[in-house]
């Protein structure tokens, strides 16, 4: 049997790898590559967003539509809204940027 006080910086050091990769926040940021890459209309899917940007705010209409919501950092500039409308099947049908530009208390200038 292994003594407690050996297993205590074991356990530090398991606990803080787990803090370290925690999940995307709601509103994930991504890069220009990623938008370019992984959104494609007609071909795109929910599983593979998820896949490669990970949960994001969404809205989901009555039709079975969903639209999710990513930002992409604009350096000084403030960010771009990424949105993404799936089908009622989970197929990527249209994406739209929409430029928010910060102001000097880094809030939107709309």
């Amino acid at each position: 049997m292994i003594p407690a006080r050996h297993c205590f910086p074991l356990l530090a050091l398991l606990l803080g790898a787990c803090a370290s990769t925690p999940a995307p926040p709601p509103g994930t940021q991504v890069s220009a590559a990623q938008v370019g890459s992984v959104i494609r209309p007609g071909e795109s899917t929910r599983a593979s967003l998820l896949a490669s940007l990970g949960p994001t705010h969404k809205v989901r209409f009555d039709s079975g539509y969903e639209a999710w919501l990513y930002q992409l950092a604009v350096p000084g500039a403030g960010f771009e809204e990424i949105v993404v409308l799936l089908d009622a099947q989970g197929v990527v049908r249209k994406m739209r940027r929409r430029s928010h530009i910060s102001g000097p208390a880094g809030e939107p200038i709309r």
